[in-house]
């Protein structure tokens, strides 16, 4: 496949503007976003205009101590599939632990976290990386975390963390400069560092978003304007090779499409400014990578299997990726429950609001904690509007101070249907007429499907009775 040249995160908030935006040649889409079965009409008008559309997914969780979940892996091939994508990207960072490893409960993050640079967990990260590139139908390329944190007892710089992951897996790089700029700020490491390290020619393509400084920590928001700091990074890195493509991800508050356009313009100068006749591009994303001694499907080398960009989604065959004989080796189960132990006891701290494990930096952690907390609360008012309305100004206090001891049970949904019963079992709103509204609206969502006339009136009448 081609290059894929300057791209722009699709967001239903923005999917009109993201087609008028001049100048975008590709579309990144998060995955679990999109049913494979309904793809948005916004992205398949983009399609038809030969605009070419990656899905990037974020509930994997490929650095975890478990083996990849066959049915996330099944939706992920089927939609990258659906969208006719040629390759598709996730993250090197874990959303979940606990589970029956640990004698615990599954307790999820609803966020990425940064894996500890550790040879043994990066054992367990090549054989995830691995299950996942046979279930899935194009190459598999995967980005680099931002993190407030460091876990103790690091034994591999990210860059080279990296780079070993791609010698051991053939596996493409999606780098966020965002990310490196992320990690100078809260953890002191050092971008260039990690950018001189990366094998360039497994990169597939860059990211590039915004972010915001508070009390010397760095928000990767994708909610503010990208700073020069990012802008330079992306200069280092194109400096060294012009990427395949970079793209410009926001998540929120969204600005005026003037804006989009002209971050998308400064993107494209820095990039052209690096000049492609003066340095080899990396290599294409969809080309075979570091470690890939045969062609796709298994072809012989020296032979040219399809182009998954060009060839029939139906002919596709599952990516394989030919890496040396001992990165197909299955990591230790003993490796994967010391990792399980450790993720888990440092998501509990993050999430149920237990001790910060040994070695950990508690203020860190706390301040880790008050982000994820945040971010439930941004997205379960998303998710029921109403409950901002009904609890006002409170409400966002309310469901951090909910949030920090009590971990989500089942998806966003549930977590703003588990907050309404924490409010009124508890007795709140104090106000009486609030209380009651805030009673109907749960009971009419909290059954296994919406409430029909009769239990409205079942429910206004019990609302009625609350006090």
């Amino acid at each position: 496949m081609k290059g894929l040249g300057t791209g722009m995160g699709w967001r239903p908030e923005i999917a009109d503007a993201v087609e008028r935006l001049p100048g975008v040649d590709w579309v990144e889409v998060v995955a679990e976003n999109v049913c494979p079965g309904h793809v948005p009409d916004s992205l398949t008008r983009l399609r038809e205009r030969g605009v070419t559309v990656v899905p990037h997914g974020v509930s994997l969780g490929l650095g975890g101590a478990d083996r990849p979940d066959e049915a996330r892996l099944a939706r992920l091939a089927a939609t990258a599939t659906a969208l006719g994508a040629p390759l598709v990207t996730e993250h090197v960072a874990f959303v979940r632990a606990g589970g029956p490893r640990t004698a615990s409960p599954v307790l999820e993050a609803g966020h990425l976290l940064p894996v500890p640079r550790t040879r043994e967990a990066l054992d367990v990260l090549c054989e995830n990386v691995r299950i996942a590139q046979e279930a899935l139908p194009v190459p598999l390329a995967l980005e680099n975390a931002a993190a407030l944190f460091a876990w103790p007892g690091d034994e591999l710089t990210e860059g080279r963390f990296l780079a070993e992951l791609v010698e051991r897996t053939g596996v493409r790089l999606l780098i966020d400069v965002a990310n490196l700029h992320t990690n100078r700020v809260n953890r002191g490491d050092d971008p260039a560092a990690a950018l001189a390290e990366l094998p360039v020619e497994a990169i597939a393509y860059v990211h590039v978003a915004g972010g915001v400084e508070r009390d010397g920590v760095w928000h990767d928001t994708h909610a503010h304007p990208v700073p020069p700091q990012v802008l330079d990074l992306l200069s280092q890195l194109a400096a060294r090779a012009v990427p395949p493509g970079v793209l410009l991800e926001r998540d929120d508050d969204f600005p005026p499409e003037e804006e989009l356009a002209a971050e998308l313009a400064a993107i494209r100068e820095r990039v052209a400014a690096a000049g492609p006749s003066r340095h080899p591009a990396a290599a294409p994303a969809g080309a075979p990578g570091p470690g890939e001694a045969r062609g796709r499907a298994g072809a012989p080398a020296g032979t040219r299997a399809p182009d998954h960009a060009t060839a029939p989604t139906e002919a596709r065959a599952p990516h394989r990726t030919d890496a040396p004989a001992e990165a197909w080796e299955a990591a230790p189960e003993a490796a994967r429950e010391r990792l399980a132990l450790g993720q888990t006891a440092l998501l509990s701290a993050l999430v149920a609001g237990t001790p910060a494990p040994e070695g950990f930096d508690g203020a860190r952690l706390r301040q880790q904690a008050l982000a994820l907390a945040r971010k439930r609360a941004g997205v379960v008012a998303r998710l029921a509007p109403e409950l901002p309305v009904l609890l006002g100004a409170g409400y966002r206090e309310a469901f951090v101070a909910y949030a920090r001891t009590r971990p989500m049970a089942g998806g966003y949904r549930r977590d703003a249907l588990d907050f309404a019963r924490h409010l009124l079992d508890s007795g709140r709103p104090g106000d009486v007429r609030a209380r009651r509204r805030l009673y109907r609206w749960w009971a009419e969502r909290a059954g296994p499907r919406p409430a029909g006339r009769a239990a409205r009136l079942v429910h206004a009448a019990r609302a009625a009775l609350v006090v």
